[in-house]
């Protein structure tokens, strides 16, 4: 197994999905979908904007390293009644699979950037995605004082060093790597744009109860928890964590609401 597959089947993120569905909507909303619009959700886990939309008429295919993940989908479009969107494994490094112009938008909401080659990630996005079509992604900032940003800081403090040759995913956040990977593939620079939005973690609970979640369900937290407990930093890394969501829950009365800033990428492909 991949270390990137090992990394998103470890633990159980529709967990952590279940916290999201309300932005996951929201982002679905705005991307403009029309009845048969082919849509491929690249890093789709359990389909958190892939059911959306689906539901608003488009014909969705969803892909995601994760076995689980794809399994965990496959569901929750089963439940909904869903026929018009499908799951399967598979890289976003490496769509092989998937024919060439074959999608009107490719949508990927923090999933692609966990995905090593980050190079070939963009160029297979814009292979798939039909001239005229778009790409959108929801990219993770680096440095930024939110929630997820701060975790992922965290957590690598308390992890053991990257491999060598090791391209972190938080890059994707940053506007002049984003242009510079889509150029390689042929997208010029006036053809990719950004915003900063807005994503909010929900959670009929307290916030120590969401980072308990994260914790026990979340790959890179587990990571750095194991690493953590390996040398007597466990109860550190608890403590940073319960006060990191502690200060930024905005919720009241027990409920924990959380707003994370993130990164919107709007691609066009141009036609030739």
């Amino acid at each position: 197994m991949n270390a990137n597959r090992e990394l998103w089947e470890k633990g159980d993120f529709t967990r952590i999905a279940a916290t999201m569905r309300g932005s996951g909507e929201a982002l679905v909303d705005g991307l403009g979908i029309e009845e048969g619009m082919a849509v491929l959700d690249l890093g789709c886990g359990d389909g958190t904007t892939a059911l959306p939309a689906a539901e608003r008429g488009a014909k969705v295919l969803g892909v995601d390293i994760s076995a689980k993940l794809v399994a965990a989908g496959q569901a929750r479009a089963a439940a909904a009644g869903l026929d018009n969107v499908s799951f399967q494994q598979g890289d976003a490094a490496e769509l092989a699979e998937l024919a060439d112009d074959s999608f009107d938008l490719t949508v990927s909401v923090f999933g692609a950037m966990f995905a090593p080659r980050p190079y070939d990630v963009a160029k297979e996005m814009v292979r798939v995605t039909r001239p005229g079509g778009r790409v959108v992604m929801a990219n993770w900032i680096p440095g930024d004082p939110t929630l997820v940003a701060q975790i992922l800081k965290i957590a690598a403090a308390y992890s053991p060093p990257p491999p060598d040759g090791f391209v972190s995913p938080m890059t994707w956040g940053v506007e002049d790597e984003v242009v510079a990977r889509f150029g390689e593939a042929g997208v010029a620079a006036d053809q990719v744009g950004f915003e900063r939005a807005t994503w909010v973690f929900d959670h009929a609970g307290a916030p120590e109860e969401l980072v308990g979640l994260f914790r026990d369900y979340y790959g890179p937290t587990m990571n750095a928890f194991a690493a953590a407990a390996a040398d007597g930093r466990e109860g550190l890394l608890q403590a940073e964590l319960d006060a990191l969501f502690a200060d930024q829950n905005r919720g009241q009365d027990g409920h924990t609401e959380i707003p994370a800033t993130f990164l919107l990428v709007n691609v066009t492909r141009s036609y030739p």
